[in-house]
This record gives C-alpha cells, structure tokens and sequence, in this order.
C-alpha cells in the first residue's frame, strides 16, 4: 500500500531524480511539495513547512532535499511533529548536526535515513561482496566532471556547508567506505580553493593503505566517476559511478533497482520495520580532509 510522503526543495536533484523515483514507487505516493518556487504538477505545494505539518497530518514521511546548511532545522521540526525523515546527501552540514537528529529521532520513535545514493549504484553491492574476505592492498578514486554542467549556477555549493568538489567527491566516499572490509582514515590532502570562493573545486587525498583520490569540478573532458581497489592478486574497477563493476576484467552483473527507487524502496523498509539508518563514515572524511588538507589558491571561478 502507498504511504503519502512530502517532498521539500524542489531543486534540480529534486526534479529529475526524486520526482520520478516516488513516481515509480510502490511504496510511496507525492502527496505534498515545499519550496519557495518550485512545484509538481498536480500536487498540492506549500511555501511555509510549519503550515504543511500542521494542515497534513496524514503525512507521515518527509523527504529533505534542501542544501545542507538549512537542512538541520527542517530536519528537527519533522522529527518534533513525529514525521520519519529522510535526507538527502550529504545529510547536513556537520557531523554534530547529524548526530543530534539521530538523538531527536530515537527519542521520538521515527525512522531517520541518512541516503547515500550512490551506494545503491548497480554495481556496488557485486563490488562489496567480493571484497568481504579479502584485504584490500591499495587503489585510486577518478571523481572529475564539469560543475558548470551538472551544478549550474548553483552557488551555495561554494559557500560555507556547500562542500565544493567533495559534494560529487563524497559519492565516492560513499561507496569507498561501503565496499572496503576494513575502515581507512586519509594521511593527507591538498585541496585547491578559487580565490572568490570559500569551498574546494579540485582535491588530492591520500588515504592509509596505499589508496589515494582525485577530485576535479573543472572536467569539461570525459566526465569520470571511477575507482580501482586492488586486493592481493584481484583487481575490482567501479565505473560509471558505481553502476558498473568490473572484477579480474570480467564485467559482472548488477542489481536492477536505479539509485533512487532504491532509497526509497530502502526507506519504505525502515519505516515499516521501526529502524533508522545514519551512517556518517563518508563526511568523517570530508571533515578530515578540510582538517588535514593544506590550501593552495588558484584562480577564481564564475559559472
């Protein structure tokens, strides 16, 4: 049976991934939209959050797609009224944050999701079975796309909270610290910051046990969202973000669920089992790497 649930921000992430997966859904059914602009056909939408949780009690499920900094406050009030929560990646702008919602959660009896999408990329779970029994001896990450094609004009990525590079690069986190049997923590990292901007464009990090990363917003060639993990004698490459995986250069089979169908197909689970699911593992590494990382400036940027 399909659970109303209430889509707020509704952004570019929004529009082409969120809307269609509750669309597809089983479980789920857009029942309500809040944003100070944008709306889906056909579904009632609020500009005030306040007046949609108090008009919309039969709406049990809310789905955060904000920018990270105003996340937390919306976050807290949908847990207060005893809605289940789902957030959008990254789950906030700190890891304290986070934490105190998954407290309030708790407390609250409801079910929190941290998403991770790319964690659901077809290829993943193939990846971190085979990687289960082995230790794995080194490998490289390749995250590097054009900003100005996938995030345009959307300039609170580059603000304080927004992430810069590490808001694609913590795709790859995510998928690093799901499939890998033993946790790494990052040595050291070089992050590159226009002169007109407050967060990273590009990165280099270098993780314990011989991994090391690239991140690069300004891509404008192939768009690459790859990573090679070598285990002994075995070689598991991860391509096209996951979705495609590639062990001993044989190519193996995958799941069948696109990413977001199966966050929400996930989130349909925790709620009706009574469970929630944060997992912070991949912003411990983005803070480490803003901790660790020395600063270079490099020139300014516009889109």
């Amino acid at each position: 049976m399909e659970q109303p649930i209430c889509l707020v921000g509704i952004g570019k992430i929004a529009v082409d991934q969120h809307v269609p997966a509750i669309a597809a859904s089983g479980d789920w059914t857009l029942a309500a939209t809040v944003s100070r602009a944008g709306t889906v056909e056909g579904v009632p939408s609020y500009s005030d959050f306040d007046a949609m949780l108090a008009e919309r009690q039969d709406i049990h499920t809310i789905s955060l797609c904000l920018p990270p900094v105003p996340r937390y406050d919306y976050a807290a009030r949908a847990i207060a009224a005893g809605r289940h929560v789902m957030l959008e990646k990254p789950p906030g702008a700190t890891l304290a944050e986070v934490q105190d919602l998954q407290t309030m959660a708790a407390a609250r009896g409801v079910s929190l999701y941290t998403t991770w999408h790319s964690r659901m990329a077809k290829g993943v779970a193939a990846a971190k079975v085979f990687l289960s029994d082995k230790v794995v001896t080194g490998g490289h990450i390749d995250w590097k796309e054009d900003v100005r094609r996938w995030h345009p004009d959307q300039d609170w990525i580059f603000e304080p909270g927004g992430m810069g590079v590490f808001d694609p690069g913590i795709n790859a986190l995510s998928i690093l610290t799901n499939v890998l049997p033993a946790p790494v923590h990052i040595k050291s990292a070089e992050l590159q910051f226009p002169a007109n901007k407050f967060t990273p464009i590009a990165a280099s990090v270098q993780f314990s046990g011989d991994l090391t990363m690239e991140l690069d917003w300004l891509n404008e060639g192939r768009q690459m969202w790859e990573m090679t993990l070598r285990a002994g004698g075995d070689v598991v490459a991860l391509l096209d973000g996951g979705n495609r995986c590639v062990i001993n250069d044989v190519e193996v089979a995958g799941t069948t669920l696109d990413e977001y169908p199966a966050l929400y197909h996930h989130m349909a689970t925790l709620v009706r089992e009574g469970r929630s699911d944060v997992d912070l593992a991949p912003m411990v590494h983005v803070s480490d790497a803003m901790t660790l990382g020395k600063r270079i400036n490099v020139a300014p940027f516009s889109f």
